[in-house]
């Protein structure tokens, strides 16, 4: 899940957690890995210039905020919307209750997105949908 290799997902380490049974009321900034296991209400935002930051979600997780990182596995729940910069992967337990915006994108069997999604390069969007008129 962590190695770099030919399927182009982030190289990281876990370097905090917020565990099971936890619930953190407010605004959350990090760099580095940050795993939620327990429920954030709040937004969970990479530190500007952390291009290699990740949020790993557990299936027990929540997030009730916005989410705005580089990269993000999920196999839990956010309420709000999510913007992923580069590498987005959804296991199959995810589900996303808002719009989502992303560079790259991995979808499990199971997972579910309540929203729009947008793809981060518009013109490429754009140009496809004239081609196709």
């Amino acid at each position: 899940m962590f190695g770099k290799g030919r399927d182009n997902k982030p190289q990281a380490r876990i370097d905090s957690l917020i565990g099971s049974g936890t619930v953190v009321e407010g605004n959350i900034r990090f760099t580095g890995g940050l795993r939620v296991d327990g429920v954030v209400k709040g937004a969970v935002e990479a530190s500007d210039g952390a291009s290699a930051a990740v949020l790993v979600l557990s299936e027990h997780a929540r997030v009730e905020g916005a989410v705005k990182v580089a990269h993000l596995v999920s196999n839990g729940v956010i309420v709000g919307p999510v913007s992923v910069s580069d590498s987005l992967e959804l296991q199959s337990k995810a589900r996303i209750l808002g719009d989502v915006e992303y560079a790259l994108i991995e979808m499990h069997q199971g997972a579910v997105i309540e929203g729009r999604l947008l793809h981060l390069d518009g013109k490429t969007v754009e140009l496809k949908l004239a081609a196709a008129n």
